[in-house]
């Protein structure tokens, strides 16, 4: 079993949000959690209304054998109230983690449930822990079954809830029950003898069995270096396959999934007063500053951006190429389309279409398959290609979408789109 070549894009998701910038308990955004996939005790999730998620649920497909075997990593960070008495504003965090090992399909054809206390530490979590750390009740219970579909094809069903008691859970409140919570929860998958399928780019003959899936609360993906497919990412941030931090990156910023340039040039600006109330309020805050403090200025020129990689052009033999390209002129304004042609007819700007996407190069993809929009726009790049922005019926911010605001438009080329109608 090893983990190690995903735990650092792993602990980058655990730790997101966890403190923003200007890193300080006194800035309004720090004042309350705001954490991806925070499951809060079950009673105390079901008694809310809307109530709020206590579990997450994951599939994966599975090439191996009844006997391949198969590691289970659950991982959250746990959250420690504030000792008030000694001045502390601050919810410290740490990370926890309980792993089921070497189980085999044959096992989880039966199903498997492993039930984990957290209220006792680990010798490496008593490393991690805050000095304020109480030990309270915190249950977790993983259970996972495996469904053959093929002889050599499995589906891996993962499920993990938070099963910690709170008392009257109808009276209880989200500061109180907080401590209890499992934030950033997230699970980890390593196979021996065996490989996982991609959930996103599925080789042709599993993709049927990918489409069905289901997926609550974290999305797999494949995770280590590209091509190997022993782990598996379940995360509650979508990502795609093999995930990567950057190696130009210093360190963590916590803070839109490390914008370090940006970030480690807003914390410099900081005054004298607000770098000693990071300093003091926690040691991950103040890891920052020092990491800062004595970054080569080599070091923050590359954050600037990178080159990853340069495709040569293959030119044939005895023929002459002639490459020209137009200057770009910024202010030069390029002319509207008013209608694009769509499987003989003619569409305009506020025509109702439906959405076919092809690519299905991440979950929105999937999710928008099918949906009725309105066209806001049709629009033309540099390069001459159509896109056509929409805006979703059932957005909740249509109308935003309809002010052109970022994250209610969406963009898709004429071989995506059907003509609806006044269909419904």
């Amino acid at each position: 079993m090893n983990f190690g070549p995903v735990e650092k894009i792993a602990n980058a998701v655990l730790y997101e949000g966890y403190i923003l910038y200007p890193y300080r308990p006194s800035s309004i955004k720090n004042q309350k959690r705001w954490n991806f996939g925070t499951l809060y005790p079950r009673g105390y999730a079901e008694a809310q209304n809307p109530g709020e998620a206590w579990s997450f649920h994951a599939e994966v497909l599975l090439e191996g054998s009844s006997a391949t075997k198969l590691d289970a990593r659950v991982r959250f960070l746990q959250l420690v109230a504030p000792d008030k008495a000694a001045g502390h504003r601050w919810e410290q965090g740490f990370a926890r983690f309980r792993t089921a090992e070497s189980l085999t399909i044959a096992d989880l054809c039966d199903g498997v449930a492993r039930g984990f206390d957290f209220s006792i530490l680990s010798d490496d979590e008593s490393n991690w822990a805050p000095s304020a750390f109480v030990p309270l009740p915190c249950t977790g219970l993983l259970i996972l079954r495996a469904e053959m579909i093929t002889e050599d094809l499995f589906r891996i069903i993962t499920e993990f809830s938070n099963e910690t008691s709170v008392g009257s859970p109808k009276f209880a409140t989200r500061e109180a029950v907080l401590p209890s919570a499992f934030t950033s929860a997230h699970l980890l998958l390593h196979v021996a003898e065996g490989a996982f399928v991609s959930a996103l780019d599925p080789q042709p003959r599993f993709q049927a069995a990918a489409k069905t899936c289901l997926n609550r609360g974290v999305f797999p993906v494949l995770a280590s270096e590209q091509n190997d497919r022993s782990l598996m990412f379940c995360s509650p941030i979508i990502l795609y396959d093999y995930p990567q931090i950057a190696p130009e990156s210093s360190g963590d910023f916590f803070d839109g999934t490390e914008m370090d340039e940006m970030l480690a040039l807003r914390v410099m600006t900081l005054t004298d007063s607000e770098k000693d109330e990071m300093r003091s309020s926690d040691p991950h805050a103040r890891a920052i500053l020092e990491r800062l403090d004595t970054l080569p200025k080599e070091h923050l020129l590359k954050m600037h951006g990178a080159v990853r990689g340069m495709e040569p052009v293959e030119l044939q033999k005895n023929e002459q190429v002639h490459v020209a390209m137009d200057l770009w002129n910024p202010l030069e304004e390029r002319p509207l389309l008013e209608s694009v042609r769509i499987f003989g007819v003619e569409l305009r700007k506020g025509d109702r279409v439906r959405i076919w996407p092809q690519k299905q190069a991440d979950i929105m993809d999937m999710a928008m398959e099918g949906k009725f929009a309105v066209i806001e726009a049709i629009e033309q790049d540099l390069e001459s290609n159509i896109q056509l922005a929409v805006v979703l019926d059932d957005d909740p911010g249509r109308d935003m979408g309809l002010l052109r605001q970022a994250g209610h438009r969406f963009f898709f080329s004429p071989e995506e789109i059907e003509p609806a109608g006044t269909a419904q």
